[in-house]
């Protein structure tokens, strides 16, 4: 709830700021201002909640604490990528990838309840993923609209 919080607050603040400093509404510029807002401060959970996050990860999956690092380091990359005119098209197929691979990680913690701020089995349940997945599915819709269509 907090990531699509904090898109939709940046978004608000994006698009009353553009249209300060141009005159006129700039969704797509906006849209991808509010997902990389929303992608560092996602990111940032990354490096705070490296335990809960590791224990979401498949079982298959080796060096799942490297992978939490490095998909943190990788949103940020993606994020900035988002703001740079050449590379918005890049980052925008890279994190609609990247949105559909985390799916797997959200299934498992929802099923086994883990909660990744505490890193232990309390978390929601599967009564998450009927949140989670529309938001999935929103955050991917929200990226190739304001990055590769536009």
């Amino acid at each position: 709830m907090k990531p699509f919080i904090v898109l939709l607050t940046v978004l608000i603040i994006a698009l009353l700021a553009i249209k300060l400093i141009s005159g006129q509404y700039d969704f797509s510029l906006a849209g991808r201002i509010a997902m990389c807002a929303m992608l560092v401060f996602t990111a940032i959970g990354h490096f705070i909640y490296t335990q809960g996050m590791a224990m979401m990860i498949p079982a298959s999956v080796p060096f799942k604490t490297a992978m939490v690092y490095a998909t943190g380091v990788l949103e940020i990359i993606a994020a900035v990528c988002l703001l740079i005119p050449a590379a918005k098209i890049w980052a925008g197929w890279f994190l609609i990838l990247f949105f559909i691979a985390l799916l797997p990680a959200n299934v498992k913690a929802a099923l086994q309840h883990i909660d990744y701020q505490k890193a232990n089995t309390d978390g929601p349940g599967s009564t998450y993923l009927w949140f989670r997945i529309p938001l999935q599915v929103l955050f991917i819709v929200w990226v190739y609209l304001s990055s590769i269509r536009f």
